[in-house]
């Protein structure tokens, strides 16, 4: 299957060599370490104008494997809640990114709660957004979508496990790279307040804390399902360091502090 782009031209630019020069603008981070082998990443998908610096902040810092494994959230109500493409390829403006068919394999094979699934990716941008950055900074790259709905905890934490399992068994390097944005359309204040509350949470490495403050301080975490699945997948990897590299809001470039979003970026080292 070939998966066609369904918010190029909204959420990043169309023109490929537009969109090559303001991911290389996004990602030129000046950091004073050689680039870090990551075993996982925590960024947003909003819109670049929005979020881009953030993403770019990550990517900018990590060594790009060539093998990725990208948890997204299913936005839209149609479709499996733990959607997964096992084959074919996603087309950007900057070509086709082939999918990883043996690490795709594997992880159904680990997870029968993953079901292949179009539906759930076709109109779907949380990951859709990362390929390009992807494409930009590591071209021979192979990778595997899996967009998540509504999944009780429980259920998150037997995604996350097999994903571990999967992740630790292998002898090959890869990365998991998870998307969320934080608190959506809530003041400025408020909004850095409540993300706050969950990137202590992440940064704790606490799958269920991040969980339980989600639901009980009404923080509209879109990736949280992801998130938690995320850090119990790094639960079967040993010590991690996690770092939180940048923190902003869509004020920060909007200029509107009414209704606002928030995005994090994080590594995991």
């Amino acid at each position: 299957m070939l998966r066609l782009p369904a918010v190029s031209g909204r959420f990043y630019p169309a023109s490929a060599a537009e969109l090559t020069a303001l991911i290389r603008q996004y990602t030129k981070v000046d950091y004073a370490n050689e680039p870090e082998h990551a075993r996982a990443c925590l960024v947003p998908h909003a819109g670049y104008f929005y979020s881009g610096l953030v993403a770019g902040a990550v990517y900018g810092r990590m060594a790009i494997p060539k093998k990725i494994l990208i948890l997204g959230v299913r936005h839209h109500p149609h479709g499996a809640n733990a959607a997964i493409l096992s084959s074919g390829a996603w087309r950007t403006p900057l070509g086709d990114a082939p999918i990883d068919e043996a690490l795709a394999q594997a992880l159904r094979a680990a997870c029968p709660l993953l079901l292949e699934d179009s539906v759930a990716h076709s109109p779907e941008h949380s990951l859709e957004v990362q390929i390009p950055f992807l494409q930009v900074l590591q071209s021979e790259f192979t990778f595997v979508p899996i967009a998540l709905g509504s999944l009780r905890f429980e259920d998150l934490v037997i995604l996350g496990q097999a994903i571990g399992g999967v992740l630790a068994a292998s002898g090959e390097q890869i990365l998991l790279l998870t998307t969320s944005d934080l608190n959506h359309y809530e003041n400025d204040r408020a909004t850095r307040v409540k993300d706050h509350k969950a990137i202590e949470r992440i940064l704790a490495l606490d799958a269920r804390g991040l969980y339980d403050t989600c639901r009980n301080e009404a923080i509209s975490m879109c990736g949280l399902g992801p998130t938690v699945a995320m850090l119990t997948a790094l639960e079967s990897l040993g010590t991690l360091r996690p770092e939180l590299l940048r923190y902003a809001t869509s004020a920060d470039v909007s200029g509107d502090f009414s209704t606002v979003v928030g995005y994090a970026g994080m590594t995991f080292t």
